[in-house]
This record gives structure tokens, sequence and C-alpha cells, in this order.
């Protein structure tokens, strides 16, 4: 599963909480709202992906991140980067007999 990475350490998120007077616990509840199964966001999840320090999470998974963004009405790119893709550009397989096919 792809997990995104917090903008800024998160500060875009608290301040579109500030924004909009909502604290942790209610927007774990607004959550609920916009999430088709019914469960959102547990109020220990959003406090990691909002908060600061040492118990702050700088990713968290696509569905957590959609939920908290839908839930203020905010844009998901506003608050959450893809993390860096890297592929290898050299060749992984070699020819039968062994031999280095470069």
């Amino acid at each position: 599963m792809t997990d995104l990475v917090r903008k800024d350490d998160g500060k875009p998120l608290r301040d579109a909480m500030k924004r909009r007077g909502v604290t942790q616990a209610e927007l774990a509840a607004k959550t609920k709202a916009v999430d088709v199964r019914g469960l959102g966001v547990s109020v220990a999840t959003v406090a990691k992906v909002t908060g600061r320090g040492e118990t702050a999470a700088s990713k968290c998974r696509l569905r957590t991140a959609w939920l908290i963004t839908s839930a203020m009405a905010e844009p998901l790119q506003d608050h959450f980067d893809m993390p860096s893709v890297t592929t290898a550009t050299g060749e992984r397989c070699k020819d039968d007999d062994g031999a280095d096919p470069r």
C-alpha cells in the first residue's frame, strides 16, 4: 500500500484545522462521515498525522490521508507528497551462460 509523506512536518494540516476550528477529536469524528465504511480514522491516528514531536508520524497510508483531508474539504496534494520512487537503471539479469550481457 502506498504511504504519503506529510508536507512541512504536518504544519499545513494543523493550519487547516485551525482555520476550520476543529480539534483532533472533532476531525477524527468528521472522518467517519466521509468514510464509506463508516469507520473513519481514530483520534490517535489523527494525532500522529497532525501532531509534532516524537509521537508524530511523517508518513501515513493513502486512505488515512484521503479521509483526513476530505473531512476538512482540503485538497490532498496541499498536505501530502508522494514518497520519492527509486528505480534501478542497470540490468538485473545475466545470460544463461552467466556472462553479463553488457
